[in-house]
């Protein structure tokens, strides 16, 4: 590969967590979580009921993962805590709601995406560029 001139690219592990902190947390939030805090009322009766907990609170949970874990995963902040509540929200997700399904008529890839890059931060931690610096 030494045809290939790629010196401008940052080699820099702390970059590359900072594109996957921004990239998960931005389409979570936008993509997900908001939709999900706009419509409360009109998801909560369908929305899924796990160990006996209402369906309203169990959509709250979601809904605080996937929006204010999102905001701090984007800036860096708490970013193993926000990582662990997102991570279990998509093992919920990929397992209870999709069945653990890759194809199907209720496919779960995306779901399973989402948790294990959560589950790489919550190993990794937030890197260099964030609030959090380790």
């Amino acid at each position: 590969m030494k045809f290939l001139n790629l010196s401008f690219i940052p080699r820099s592990p702390g970059f590359g967590l900072l594109v996957l902190r921004l990239t998960l947390g931005l389409t979570m939030l936008f993509q997900h979580g908001l939709g999900k805090l706009q419509n409360f009322e009109k998801i909560a009766p369908e929305f899924i009921s796990l160990f006996g907990i209402p369906s309203n609170i169990c959509l709250g949970l979601a809904v605080f993962a996937e929006v204010a874990c999102s905001g701090l995963l984007v800036v860096g902040l708490l970013t193993r805590f926000a990582a662990l509540n997102l991570a279990i929200t998509m093992g919920v997700a990929f397992f209870v709601a999709h069945g653990g399904a890759i194809g199907g008529d209720k496919p779960g890839e995306l779901a399973l995406v989402y948790l294990v890059s959560y589950v790489t931060l919550f190993f990794t931690g937030a890197g260099s560029f964030s609030v959090d610096r380790e």
